[in-house]
């Protein structure tokens, strides 16, 4: 759950705060997976210090080269784009035995924490590597809430308010939305590098549609432009998907055989009667509204 966190802020920092809604995100968060599994060594593990930035790297660089191409395009047309280079990236690995194919790679070692011969952390022990990923998740979240407030943050909103008058006070849109398109890639990276470290597999499942539409309903769950309704909605789709998965068989009915259906009922739910999310739903509930992440300049929600 708070690897998926990490992943549907990356993604949220993207659409929420920039407007720029990418149906192909998940290609960034499969390419850091398989970069661990190359960069592992088959005979013993690797250091964490060098395989974790090269990983967020490649990511980056993918980001980089994709966004410079797909940032020229707007609405729906944007869109489709992401979607195409996020299903070549996915073939070009669905397809090629010499990248694992469709069966995918396995980590057969977790990365070493360690300085000078002494070992810091020890990522086989679970403990250890649940409260690694927490603080890489606070981490995360810190980092973007104060990309939020910084000049680069203030005008990747004026970007998703109004991209027209933006260009018109002489900021330079393209790069600010590539530079945000190259960040949400590499986040998405590291994610999916502790992905590959928590579950020992990658494939190329983790960069198909299905994977990038489900961090989509994350952020709608959460609350789009809030970073934590992203890890809201992250904690609740997996929640609600595992509940939902677990029904039990009910005459000649197998509820969980058919947990899509029960999903896409929920997200309607949601989306009808909580449209700001979750978060937006407990402001209603619990207190005055509090100001929406993806709107600094709003001091009114």
């Amino acid at each position: 759950m708070m690897i998926l966190a990490i992943f549907a802020m990356s993604l949220d920092l993207l659409q929420g705060l920039t407007g720029l809604v990418s149906l192909g995100h998940a290609a960034y968060f499969g390419l850091a997976g398989y970069a661990l599994a190359f960069l592992m060594p088959q005979g013993e593990a690797a250091s964490l210090w060098w395989t974790l930035p090269a990983a967020v790297l490649a990511s980056g660089l993918a980001a980089l080269l994709i966004g410079f191409f797909v940032v020229r395009t707007h609405g729906i047309y944007f869109i489709m784009v992401t979607m195409a280079f996020a299903q070549m990236v996915f073939f070009l690995f669905f397809d090629n035995k010499g990248l694992g194919g469709s069966d995918g790679v396995y980590i057969n070692f977790k990365p070493t924490v360690s300085i000078g011969g002494f070992e810091l952390l020890d990522l086989d022990n679970k403990r250890s590597l649940y409260y690694f990923t927490l603080a890489l998740m606070l981490v995360v979240y810190g980092f973007l809430r104060r990309l939020l407030w910084s000049p680069f943050g203030r005008a990747l909103d004026g970007i998703r308010i109004n991209e027209h008058r933006m260009r018109a006070m002489g900021f330079g849109t393209f790069s600010y939305k590539v530079s945000a398109f190259t960040l949400a890639g590499a986040l998405a990276g590291l994610a999916g590098y502790m992905w590959g470290v928590q579950s020992g597999y990658i494939n190329p499942e983790l960069m198909g549609f299905q994977m990038s539409a489900h961090t989509i309903m994350m952020v709608i769950l959460g609350g789009m432009g809030n970073f934590a309704g992203a890890i809201a909605g992250a904690f609740t789709f997996e929640l609600v998907l595992h509940t939902l998965k677990d029904l039990p068989q009910r005459g000649a009915v197998n509820l969980g055989k058919h947990w899509q259906l029960w999903m896409g009922i929920f997200i309607v739910l949601v989306v009808v009667f909580a449209p700001r999310g979750i978060l937006g739903l407990v402001h209603r509930f619990t207190g005055p509204r509090l100001r929406r992440d993806a709107s600094p300049q709003d001091t009114n929600g």
